[in-house]
């Protein structure tokens, strides 16, 4: 049997069953002019009624032929960029708080583990939507644009359960946060990142500091992670590509099951290429599964001794085992070329599959690379702009004229948001102002005891009346 055959014929014991099964068969459907409940996300009406977001976005990506980032970056090598002006061309018609948003495209596995009664298979799946959250990355060369200050963005999805905020709670330093839960009281998921950029040189380095807490509420479970590591290689020269690589620790404090997981880097012939392995211990320390997989591709489950006999059996294996591991960083890379990459996951015999990625649409190299998911993020159908609030960034023109391929007039409002964002400072530095959050507050995080953005409350209320005014 080929390697993709034993993808395809892997026990899946952890599909799902009809009892957890989440139907929203209740939900409000609109016609074209309103919105759906709760002002969430509309989408184009066919003739049998079933409404349909779109696919594709208004035009293709804008060539970056003509442009050159090394006479930006050549003076910031070893610099934080976060407050380096890019020019718009490199960035992708999506805000960062919109970004954020992607960890929720695989959220069938928070159902998932809400389902299982077993703590340990909870473990594994919330390990495999960890690795999930952080998929859509692959191939994602373009920069997001930075939030403003006061920024936010809600994503309400009937038909997976679930409803996001987020929010732009700091500029200086960058740091976004959001709050997901679920609309039937299963699960909330929430944190605030404030993702660290370094040059070295020919690649940028990329740290999402900050804490993810998942909490599945009818097991009253509180799980926490950080995720990995990125780097884009090749920025000055030759084709762009992305790594991740780090160790991700997710700890359940209720039961003290922790799940280990190392990101690997490439290594010299690529061999390691968005390899992903690691294995869940119990409060005794005891190993219970080895997860294993692609974050690019799919991740899978099985038994620590089945694990270690196929190593044993595996020659190769055995032998890539000794050779001496070390911690990676961007800084210093020899070669940046990418690497040949195999392409599917060897499935060892008994394995779970915990979770495969969603296929891209065969026009996603031609749209920034977007996953079909990301398509939809900022589409704003007729209606919304009642309800939404004057923050939300499907409202920022500059995002919007990227979205329609209008370069010059993406970077001169780009250009007038972050003067006017300036401004602002200035008053309200003048008058020795402090900014005001409006729906996240700095406080506690009462599973870590780390310092964290948490959500107040009220967004979904749609009083609006307050917000600043930043577009």
């Amino acid at each position: 049997m080929n390697s993709e055959e034993e993808f395809y014929d892997a026990e899946t014991g952890l599909e799902s069953d009809d009892s957890c099964e989440v139907s929203f068969k209740d939900a409000l459907v609109y016609d074209s002019e309103q919105v759906t409940a709760g002002g969430g996300t509309t989408t184009t009406t066919q003739e049998n009624g079933v409404w349909e977001r779109r696919k594709t976005l208004p035009a293709e990506m804008i060539s970056r032929n003509n442009f050159s980032v090394w006479s930006i970056l050549k003076k910031c090598i070893g610099m934080e960029l976060s407050k380096i002006a890019m020019p718009v061309v490199f960035n992708e018609p999506l805000s960062f708080l919109q970004r954020i948003s992607e960890y929720m495209e695989h959220t069938h596995l928070i159902h998932k583990a809400c389902s299982l009664s077993d703590s340990i298979d909870r473990m594994q799946v919330v390990a495999a939507f960890a690795v999930s959250a952080v998929a859509s990355q692959w191939e994602r060369t373009g920069k997001p644009f930075n939030p403003l200050l006061g920024e936010t963005y809600e994503l309400i999805r009937e038909d997976e359960g679930y409803r996001l905020i987020s929010e732009q709670v700091s500029h200086h330093p960058p740091v976004s946060a959001f709050h997901a839960q679920s609309l039937k009281q299963e699960f909330e998921f929430h944190g605030s990142i404030y993702p660290k950029l370094k040059f070295w040189g020919k690649s940028v380095e990329a740290e999402p500091k900050g804490t993810m807490t998942l909490e599945l509420l009818k097991h009253k479970e509180a799980y926490t992670w950080t995720n990995p590591m990125c780097c884009v290689h090749n920025i000055i020269l030759g084709k762009l590509w992305i790594e991740q690589y780090g160790t991700v620790e997710i700890v359940n404090h209720s039961t003290g099951d922790k799940c280990v997981l190392n990101f690997k880097s490439c290594g010299m012939f690529g061999k390691e290429l968005h390899k992903v392995e690691g294995y869940i211990q119990d409060k005794s320390k005891k190993k219970r599964r080895v997860i294993y997989g692609k974050w690019t591709e799919c991740m899978y489950s099985v038994d620590p001794k089945v694990y270690e006999a196929y190593k044993k059996s595996d020659k190769k294996m055995v032998a890539d085992s000794k050779k001496p591991k070390s911690e990676h960083s961007c800084e210093g890379d020899e070669g940046d070329e990418l690497p040949g990459v195999q392409e599917t996951v060897t499935v060892i015999p008994g394995s779970a599959l915990l979770w495969r990625i969603t296929p891209r649409p065969a026009h996603s190299a031609q749209m920034y690379n977007f996953t079909s998911f990301a398509m939809t993020l900022n589409e704003l159908e007729p209606g919304m702009e009642r309800v939404l609030p004057p923050t939300d960034c499907r409202l920022r023109p500059d995002i919007r004229a990227m979205e329609n391929a209008d370069i010059d007039t993406a970077s001169t409002e780009k250009e007038r948001l972050e003067e006017k964002q300036r401004a602002s400072r200035r008053e309200r530095s003048k008058d020795e102002e402090e900014w005001s959050t409006r729906w996240f507050q700095l406080g506690t995080n009462p599973h870590t005891g780390a310092e964290d953005w948490l959500y107040t409350g009220g967004y979904f209320d749609r009083n609006y009346t307050d917000c600043p005014n930043i577009y």
